[in-house]
C-alpha cells in the first residue's frame, strides 16, 4: 500500500511542478537580488503574469502563511522555467568566473549574513501609500455615529481649535483609554444597487488626549492637521493595524461596485485608493485581490443596439474592511478608475 501512495505521488509531482509555468512572465530574469525599496508584489511581477498569486508559486496559502516577513533586501530570488518555480537563495553571494566558449557562468558562494528581522523585510504592498488609511478612522456606521462622544465646548469660546488647545466633549467613557482621534462625517456611502446607507466617510481631524474625566470631560488637542469645531465627533484610538497579508483570490464569487475615491475626485489611477460597497459581512477579507472591469460600451448600428463585453482593466488589493465597505489599493490599472466600475473574483 505504501509503494503504490508512494508511485501515486511521484507520478502526480511532474504535473503539479509543471502548474504555473504559463504564468512566467515573458522576458523573466533567471534570478534577481532584492534590495531595499523592492515590495513583493513587485518582485513577483518581475516573473509572474499575475503577481498576486507568488504564495501559490511558492507553495504557500493564506492558512499556513500567517507572517509574510521572509524575503530580505539582498535575497536572491531564483527562477526554475522547468517546473515554473521561484525560490530565495539566502546567505548565498553570486560570483561570476568565465567560462570557455560558453560566456558567463554565475556561481553562488556560501557568504555570512547577519540575522534579518522583521523591520528590514521587505511588504507585500507599498506601505507608504496606505499607512495613513491603517490608524485612522475611515467608516463610521449608523450606530457608532448616534453614540458617538461630541465636542460640545472650546476654552475661552475659542471658534477654531488647534494643536495644544483645550476642549470640552460630552458622553466620554472612561473604558476606552486617554487617547482619541477627532473627525467629521462626512459623505453618506450608498449601495449603487440597494440604496442601502453604508455607513459615513470620516474626516480625520486629529488627536487628543484625556486630561479630566467628567460629565464634560477635558481634552488638548496634540494633534490637528484640520481646524477642529464644536460638533466635531471623536473615537478611540485603536492601534495601527498590520498591512502585510498574503494575497489571495475571494473562495466565492464576489462581484463589488467602486462607490468612492479618495479625496473625491471622480477618477483615479494606480495606487490610489478607493472604497468599494462590500465588507466583512460579504465576506471581504483583507489581502482580498480584485479584478476591475469597465462596462462595455452600448453602440447602435443599423438600428440595432449592441452592448460590447466589460473590459479587465486592473487589479485592487483589499487593506482594510469594516462592516459594510472596504478599501483597496489599486495595484495595476490600464485606465483611470471610475466610480460605478465592476470589482469581482479574478
Amino acid at each position: 500500500m505504501h509503494r503504490f501512495i508512494i508511485s501515486l505521488i511521484c507520478c502526480l509531482l511532474p504535473a503539479l511542478a509543471l502548474a504555473d509555468v504559463s504564468e512566467i512572465q515573458d522576458g523573466a530574469p533567471d534570478r534577481y537580488t532584492v534590495v531595499k525599496g523592492d515590495t513583493l508584489w513587485d518582485i513577483s511581477a518581475k516573473f509572474l503574469k499575475s503577481p498576486w498569486k507568488w504564495p501559490q508559486i511558492w507553495g504557500m496559502n493564506k492558512d499556513t502563511i500567517q507572517d509574510p516577513h521572509w524575503i530580505y533586501p539582498g535575497d536572491v530570488i531564483v527562477l526554475d522555467r522547468t517546473t515554473g518555480t521561484l525560490r530565495v537563495d539566502r546567505g548565498s553571494v553570486a560570483s561570476t568566473s568565465h567560462t570557455e566558449g560558453s560566456g558567463i557562468t554565475v556561481k553562488l558562494s556560501p557568504s555570512v549574513q547577519a540575522q534579518n528581522s522583521s523591520h528590514n523585510a521587505i511588504p507585500v504592498i507599498p506601505v507608504e501609500d496606505i499607512a495613513p488609511f491603517l490608524s485612522r478612522p475611515m467608516v463610521i456606521e449608523e450606530k457608532e455615529l448616534s453614540g458617538s462622544s461630541l465636542l460640545v465646548g472650546t476654552y475661552e469660546q475659542r471658534v477654531i481649535l488647534g494643536s495644544d488647545d483645550i476642549a470640552y466633549v460630552k458622553g466620554l467613557p472612561e473604558d476606552k483609554g486617554l487617547l482619541w482621534q477627532i473627525y467629521r462625517p462626512g459623505k453618506a456611502l450608498i449601495d449603487p444597487d440597494t440604496k442601502e446607507v453604508l455607513g459615513h466617510e470620516a474626516t480625520y481631524l486629529g488627536d487628543a488626549r484625556v486630561e479630566k474625566f467628567a460629565d464634560i470631560s477635558t481634552l488638548r488637542i496634540t494633534r490637528a492637521v484640520q481646524e477642529i469645531n464644536k460638533g466635531d465627533r471623536l473615537t478611540p484610538v485603536t492601534g495601527e493595524l498590520t498591512s502585510d497579508y498574503v494575497p489571495h483570490a475571494p473562495e466565492k464569487q464576489v462581484s463589488a461596485r467602486v462607490i468612492s475615491i479618495y479625496d473625491g475626485v471622480s477618477e483615479a489611477g494606480q495606487n490610489a485608493i478607493v472604497t468599494i460597497n462590500k465588507g466583512r459581512r460579504d465576506g471581504i477579507e483583507n489581502g482580498h485581490v480584485l479584478a476591475l472591469y469597465r462596462k462595455g460600451e452600448v453602440l447602435n448600428e443599423n438600428r440595432k443596439t449592441i452592448t460590447l463585453p466589460d473590459t479587465r482593466y486592473g487589479l485592487l488589493f483589499i487593506f482594510r474592511t469594516f462592516d459594510k465597505v472596504a478599501y483597496a489599493l489599486v495595484m495595476h490599472t490600464q485606465l483611470p478608475v471610475e466610480l460605478l466600475d465592476r470589482a469581482q473574483t479574478p
